[in-house]
């Protein structure tokens, strides 16, 4: 497995199965990726907007000038030079997409007036580029719009946050990989960030030892529930990318799929015929997981990385994408 976000940095949470796009043109960072929440009086960076019309203008050396020590030591000035020209042969404009803000690191996102290439740029407080992503953007309207059979409730209780979601790579990462398309990573985030105390303990972190419960009524045809959370938090087990998982079938040719669950929490087991709002497990951090967070997408096979993600459609008829929370009824 490759790291998706690899040009965001080594902290971003990496779900299963994803590979790198090769067609990325990626300027990679070692400073971490947006892991928390969104906090609600925070916008755009004037910094950040101020980098963009600087790119647009021609000014690539002087955007290099406020870039990282980190990123510097990975990024020559002419590498970022001939990667930017290259990239935007052709550009008019760059829209503002998305923006959200977590702990203390700014994620904006834009794409171009074509809507065929996106720019992520991730700053920290005081307006240092830590990292850049060049981005060729596809779409795929078919899929887009063809949406789950059955409506699916909130797989947990409360209010969880889209770390990862929507029908765009640059919001959600998975959106390259068809057999992940639609798939969302989900945290729990209270005053922006999404741990409380020691930030290398799974314990400190909100989402972890959560229940996890049936979205739909199904019959549980996949268990794994012997892998260890990974410790301390950011070390990640490539080799067994999904970690403790639960797979539903729920009988009309659609798959619920709970991934990084927390070792030994998974209260069915293969046969079990389980309802909507029944306990599955407790989400930890195991597998491909930097911090504890849930996996969660429907498919039309049990078979992860041989079916194809279909875009799910939840009860109250939302469609949350990065920097939204999804709230259990």
């Amino acid at each position: 497995m490759k790291k998706v976000w690899i040009s965001l940095g080594v902290g971003a949470i990496l779900l299963t199965g994803c590979a790198a796009p090769s067609e990325a043109t990626a300027i990679p960072s070692t400073t971490e990726s947006p892991t928390k929440k969104k906090e609600g009086g925070k916008t755009m960076t004037v910094k950040a907007e101020s980098f963009v019309q600087a790119l647009l203008n021609g000014k690539i050396e002087d955007v290099y000038e406020q870039t990282s020590p980190s990123f510097k030591q990975q990024v020559s000035k002419a590498q970022l030079v001939e990667a930017y020209t290259t990239f935007s042969k052709g550009l008019k404009s760059w829209n503002h997409h998305s923006h959200t803000y977590v702990s203390g690191s700014y994620y904006d996102t834009w794409v171009d007036q074509d809507a065929k290439r996106g720019l992520v740029l991730t700053t920290d407080e005081k307006g240092i580029i830590t990292g850049v992503l060049l981005k060729p953007l596809q779409s795929f309207p078919d899929t887009d719009n063809a949406l789950t059979k059955l409506a699916y409730s909130a797989p947990f209780t409360g209010e969880w946050y889209v770390l990862w979601g929507g029908q765009n790579v640059l919001s959600n990462y998975h959106y390259a990989v068809e057999s992940q398309r639609y798939a969302y990573d989900l945290i729990q985030v209270k005053d922006g960030f999404s741990y409380k105390g020691d930030p290398a303990k799974n314990e400190s972190y909100f989402a972890f030892g959560q229940e996890i419960l049936a979205p739909q009524a199904g019959t549980v045809v996949h268990v794994v529930n012997d892998i260890k959370d990974n410790v301390p938090v950011g070390a990640m087990n490539a080799q067994q990318p999904a970690g403790n998982v639960v797979i539903l079938d729920h009988g009309n040719g659609e798959f619920s799929y709970f991934a990084h669950l927390k070792e030994g929490s998974a209260k069915v087991k293969v046969g079990d015929r389980v309802e909507k709002g029944d306990l599955l497990g407790l989400c930890g951090n195991s597998g491909n997981s930097s911090e504890a967070h849930l996996h969660y997408q429907v498919s039309d096979g049990k078979d992860l990385f041989n079916s194809k993600s279909i875009r799910v459609q939840w009860e109250n008829r939302v469609n949350p994408r990065q920097s939204d929370s999804i709230t259990a009824k």
